[in-house]
């Protein structure tokens, strides 16, 4: 077979994979952006930006690399977005965020130094505050179940039962019920935009402490402890070993270009990997980097109609985009409250992390996740230095 043709097994992994990858996590990029200050037509540019960096991403290092390197948005990264305070400049503002951490990104890439330093923090605590991030956008599916129950019912019922059969398909599962219920509430009359492919909106970044300290350097962490770091673990795991340097830097340029069109960051994939380089993907490793160069091709032309996607979901009823967005996080939060508790040792300093990023509070500048970060640790380093002395106290007389 030429070396520029796609075997057919992965060219059917790589649509499954976007279909996945895409499907289970827009409308929580689009409540980020939204969020941040993003009008309607500045989401369906982020979204659109999104997608097409994370496809041509995803297929420029798989190519290069000869290896299933699989590239994402950071789902987790924005998730954050949707329960941080708006920064100074309003989406602008939230725009000089996603370039500092994409920069930061790059320089992890290129500077060891950094990339170690990143890779420093705890993971115990980085997964405690994703899950501090988390919490408050999973308990709406619930909230929504008394308050409308006749949509938000139908989207969890779905996500439920589809996953008890195949959890990969219950979040796009969800996404079929939620399209119907925003279906039956305008009678099925779903104007489509002028436009079905989407205009770009350039945004000026407006740079600040609270773009750096609220949203750029938060988003950095929560991306490279949660997507970055494991996404080159789960490649190493398969039995390739990509150096990390040129992916960071690949990902982090990624983000630098996309951020003036709205997108928040560009990540290694971490589930949407494993789906590329495990022995499903093709039965050759060598074989296996195309199921991720098609699943960029898709994500590519997902991108492209974005202004379609944002359209419908600007049609939606109170809550429902809330719905999908928290059974979406609802895996994801229980692996990261998982990984954050499970070590004895780091448990009393996650859960400080946790509840400080749950409480939302917002000092100084710095986001609750930050402040979750800063309080965990210390309780972490304070715990250490107690331990030498209780070790001799109770040790033998």
């Amino acid at each position: 077979m030429s070396q520029f043709s796609p075997p057919a097994q992965t060219v059917s992994t790589g649509f499954v994979v976007a279909i996945v990858g895409f499907f289970s996590s827009f409308p929580i990029v689009l409540q980020g952006l939204i969020s941040t200050g993003a009008s309607d037509a500045q989401a369906a540019s982020g979204l659109m930006a999104a997608t097409l960096a994370m496809g041509l991403t995803g297929i420029g290092l798989s190519l290069w690399k000869r290896e299933p390197i699989s590239v994402a948005w950071s789902t987790p990264g924005v998730a954050l977005l949707a329960v941080t305070a708006p920064v100074e400049g309003g989406f602008a503002g939230a725009v000089a965020g996603f370039l500092i951490a994409g920069g930061l990104t790059m320089v992890a890439g290129l500077w060891r130094p950094l990339g170690r330093l990143a890779t420093r923090i705890p993971a115990p605590l980085a997964q405690a505050m994703l899950s501090g991030v988390l919490v408050s956008l999973c308990i709406v599916p619930f909230k929504a179940m008394a308050e409308t129950p006749y949509t938000a019912l139908p989207i969890v019922l779905t996500w439920f039962v589809v996953g008890r059969f195949n959890r990969l398909f219950a979040v796009p599962a969800a996404v079929l019920a939620a399209l119907l219920v925003i279906g039956f509430a305008a009678d099925f009359h779903l104007p489509l935009p002028d436009h079905a492919l989407i205009r770009p909106a350039l945004i000026a970044p407006e740079f600040s402490l609270s773009a750096l300290l609220g949203i750029g350097l938060p988003l950095f962490i929560v991306t490279m402890a949660t997507q970055n770091i494991p996404g080159i673990a789960i490649l190493r795991s398969f039995g390739y070993t990509p150096s990390p340097g040129p992916l960071l830097t690949g990902v982090g340029g990624a983000s630098v270009l996309s951020a003036p069109f709205g997108a928040p960051a560009t990540c290694l994939a971490a589930i949407t990997a494993a789906m590329c380089a495990n022995v499903d993907s093709h039965p050759d490793p060598r074989q296996r980097y195309w199921s991720a160069v098609m699943a960029g091709a898709f994500y590519s032309a997902f991108g492209l109609f974005a202004a379609v996607i944002t359209g419908i979901a600007a049609l939606a009823p109170p809550l429902v985009l809330g719905t999908l967005a928290g059974v979406a996080l609802i895996g994801i939060l229980a692996n990261s409250a998982a990984a954050a508790l499970e070590q004895p040792e780091y448990r009393e300093a996650a859960a400080v992390t946790f509840l400080t990023t749950a409480s939302g509070m917002s000092v100084f500048g710095l986001s609750a996740a930050v402040w979750g970060l800063v309080f965990g640790g210390l309780v972490l380093a304070a715990t250490r230095w107690q331990t030498p002395g209780r070790w001799l106290r109770s040790g033998p007389k």
